[in-house]
């Protein structure tokens, strides 16, 4: 089952092969292209529009740019289908969308000379986010169809760094930069950065042997699907991709809150997050692709799971020990680090498993998938947080993890270096009519929709009944009053993080009777006065309810753009979910009258 085992190579000798294979020069040069519009978009607009004076829910209306890398799987098929008359299959759309991002970015630079045109650059931040993500679907497909199995590890290694090298130059970077140029230019080298990249894309090589398009539309949408689902221990696999990497969102969900309770300032939040994490992500990441080279995927994904795993037992740590910088940095730098190994042994899998025909579809359907964790993980760590405590929290992570090995050895056993993918499955059994097909698709459907309508709007009575709530030290207790000692962040007139430690008084009747001892935590109602003053109430806290109504019409009366996009992220996932169903139904059945999709078998 097996491949032989590919040459090891040293780190240095990795290295070398990217610098020596313009190949691999090309996808780790592209990557920087890829990622670049990220930043933009996700990091510096929105603090641009902040910084000149943006009504704050206008700013907030810029989450509407983020929607397209969601959704981005919904038009993959169309490039799969329709390659341009250039440059091959995916070249051909990575250089369009690169000269659509120039002009977006020349665009941005103009209209940046009028700051009160704010819809104008909202349009144009949109449509840099619809060009950019064409640009990661196109070049996703084209990365997977010109690799070599073997080159694998060294891309994904490569991938990984230029990728965050572009999220920092103009995400972080860019916002330094503008402290000292006026944002107009700051746009405009942004702009001109696409230019060498478009040399880079005319030159960069055709895949050896290239795969033909999907003869018909029908095909390119639903040949992914059936392909896919019809490969051995294919629901297994596609369980994986999305538990593998559960323990790590959640234990990430809510680090910059828990570092802040524990007790460090806003350095050592800032140092933490953005460099510390951060150079540990990008070794990782370089470490995790070159580890599937020198041992194989297979015990990569055995590893690295183990590893970041175990990894959150460091936060525990934090946890029991208080502010401590030492132990905080080497937590951060350990959990971080073995991250990124998992994210970049994570990135061979995805190679690996995308089947070249239908390259930028199954691609995009994958990242997609592997995003379900971290988008979801938020509330519930919040609640178990609430509940267990940040120590015991963090141990549970560990526990998180283990159904994603348990996927994990269902395909790929430990003695196994390197998994086959493509083995065919069992045969069909007896085929099912097409009405019989949608009703079982569309009941599944529908029935993942209302649980995932009725999962938020238990998150959002939980997110109400839990506002304000916060654990305070108690300082002194006497028959007549309890003063407490709440940690109350804000930000200063620089945009700094601050944190001040108030002392707040509560009459000893709102605790019934039952005094609490100096130095233990009690749950209390936060709250600020219309001149700024921080109050807390226990009687509050302990008189709310939950109201499971509530957050029902809450979920279905979205009050922003993000709770918009989050009614139709739900209506897409039902309709993702009937049309997986239906697709591991025709894969595993058949249709009766339909001849069976060709399959892939690269």
């Amino acid at each position: 089952m097996a491949d032989s085992p590919a040459p090891r190579l040293s780190t240095w000798q990795s290295f070398s092969a990217v610098s020596k294979s313009w190949r691999l020069a090309s996808i780790t040069l592209l990557m920087f292209s890829s990622s670049l519009p990220l930043g933009l978009v996700w990091i510096a607009v929105p603090a641009w529009m902040t910084y000149i004076g943006v009504n704050i829910k206008a700013v907030g209306l810029f989450q509407l740019a983020q929607a397209p890398w969601s959704f981005k799987f919904l038009w993959a098929p169309l490039l799969d289908r329709y390659p341009l008359p250039f440059l091959g299959r995916k070249r051909g759309w990575i250089l369009v969308t690169q000269v659509a991002l120039f002009v977006c970015g020349l665009a941005l630079a103009g209209v940046a000379r009028h700051p009160e045109a704010v819809w104008i650059i909202g349009a144009f931040t949109l449509a840099t986010a619809l060009a950019s993500a064409t640009q990661d679907i196109a070049y996703d497909g084209w990365t997977v169809e010109v690799l070599n199995k073997d080159e694998h590890g060294l891309a994904v290694a490569a991938r990984g760094a230029t990728g965050r090298a572009a999220l920092w130059v103009s995400g972080y970077l860019a916002i330094t930069m503008s402290a000292y140029v006026s944002w107009a230019l700051v746009n405009l080298i942004i702009a001109l950065c696409y230019l060498p990249m478009m040399f880079v894309t005319w030159l960069a090589p055709d895949p050896e042997s290239a795969p033909p398009p999907p003869p018909t539309l029908r095909e390119a949408v639903w040949g992914p699907f059936v392909s896919f689902l019809a490969q051995h221990r294919a629901v297994e696999i596609l369980a994986f991709v999305v538990l593998f990497k559960l323990s790590d969102n959640l234990t990430q969900a809510l680090l910059r809150p828990f570092f802040i309770q524990i007790g460090f300032g806003p350095w050592d939040v800032g140092i933490v997050s953005g460099t510390v994490g951060t150079v540990a992500m990008i070794a990782g990441t370089i470490a995790g692709g070159l580890l599937t080279q020198s041992i194989g995927l297979g015990r990569a994904l055995w590893i690295t799971g183990l590893l970041q795993m175990l990894s959150n037992l460091g936060y525990a740590v934090v946890a029991e020990l208080g502010p401590v910088r030492p132990v905080l940095y080497a937590a951060q730098a350990f959990e971080m680090g073995t991250s990124g190994l998992g994210t970049g042994a994570f990135g061979v899998l995805f190679l690996r498993l995308t089947q070249k025909r239908f390259s930028s579809t199954q691609f995009a359907l994958l990242t997609s998938l592997m995003s379900v964790s971290r988008v979801f993980s938020g509330p519930p760590a919040g609640l178990l947080v609430d509940a267990l405590g940040w120590r015991d929290f963090f141990v549970l992570t560990v526990l998180v993890g283990i159904p994603g090995l348990v996927m994990l050895a269902r395909f790929v056993p430990w003695r196994v270096r390197d998994p086959q993918f493509n083995v065919a499955s069992s045969e069909p059994r007896e085929p099912l009519t097409w009405a019989g097909l949608l009703v079982r698709a569309g009941a599944i459907g529908v029935l993942c929709t209302a649980l995932s309508f009725l999962t938020m709007g238990v998150l959002a009575a939980t997110r109400a009944f839990t506002a304000g709530k916060v654990k305070a030290n108690v300082v002194e207790a006497t028959p007549e009053l309890v003063r407490v000692n709440l940690r109350v962040s804000g930000t200063s007139p620089t945009g700094e993080l601050t944190i001040n430690e108030v002392l707040v008084t509560l009459p000893a009747a709102e605790f019934a009777g039952v005094l609490p001892h100096p130095g233990e935590a009690v749950t209390v109602l936060q709250e600020k006065t219309p001149e700024g003053q921080v109050t807390a109430s226990r009687r509050k806290a302990a008189e709310r309810r939950f109201d499971l109504q509530s957050g029902i019409l809450a979920t279905a009366r979205p009050q922003s753009i993000g709770d918009g996009l989050t009614l139709v992220s739900l209506a897409v996932l039902g309709l993702m979910v009937g049309f997986a169903v239906a697709a591991t139904l025709a894969a595993r059945h058949g249709i009766a009258g339909r001849p069976p999709l060709r399959q892939s078998t690269d």
